[in-house]
């Protein structure tokens, strides 16, 4: 594990993941997971949040479909996927529009001022692009605002190939899965550790040997850590 000192100039492309990255949201999206799920009774919600935790980064879609597939042997009549996705949703915009910013964003996106900035996300893409919106913060991305239902790994070969990812490129993300997407694009990564939500990240860092910071206000100048 190395705690990362950038040279963030050398970086013609940054790639931010959004929860537990940009937005304090893990546990917004966490505590959604089980409340979409309880009627289905709280022990298989329970264990949906906890296959949520597991595979932090993998879209919801994916998860409620292995929720209804393998957690949940009978279903219950009137609940479909859609009903499912549609309460999750609700839960979250509001964690959303109300959860902390990374601090020293706008601090590194003016240090930044040629590099091209995206967010490349497991949430889904309408809902990301509205909440930017409303928060005032889309304008920082002009690369864009991508999310699921593409997954991480099509968003990033897809960028990648119609150059809207210029290397060198850096993804900044909190997640195993948003390292696995990171090293199959060749892009560089950085873990950032304040906000994940993985179990013992120090000891999976340290056996990958994946740069670490805190947070974002770590690879600004300027803002106060």
């Amino acid at each position: 594990m190395k705690n990362l000192q950038l040279n963030l100039s050398s970086y013609a492309t940054l790639v931010f993941d959004c929860d537990g990255v940009l937005l304090n949201s893990n546990k917004v999206k966490t505590q959604a997971f089980y409340q979409a799920a309880l009627p289905y009774g709280e022990m298989a919600a329970q264990a949906l949040a906890d296959y949520h935790v597991a595979n932090g980064g993998v879209s919801r879609y994916k998860k409620f479909s292995y929720f209804l597939e393998h957690i949940v042997t009978e279903h219950i009549e009137g609940i479909t996927l859609e009903n499912l996705l549609d309460c999750y949703a609700e839960h979250v915009k509001s964690g959303l529009l109300s959860c902390d910013v990374a601090s020293g964003l706008r601090e590194l996106r003016s240090e930044t001022p040629n590099t091209r900035w995206l967010i490349v996300s497991g949430g889904d893409q309408a809902e990301l692009r509205e909440i930017f919106a409303q928060r005032k913060l889309d304008d920082l991305f002009d690369g864009g605002i991508f999310g699921s239902p593409d997954t991480k790994e099509d968003i990033l070969s897809r960028e990648k190939n119609n150059e809207n990812i210029s290397s060198p490129a850096l993804f900044i993300g909190d997640s195993k899965y948003d390292y696995k997407a990171a090293s199959e694009s060749k892009i560089d990564f950085v873990f950032m550790s304040e906000w994940t939500e993985v179990a013992n990240w120090q000891q999976w860092c340290i056996e990958n040997n994946i740069s670490t910071l805190r947070n974002i206000s770590y690879m600004s100048k300027t803002a106060s850590h």
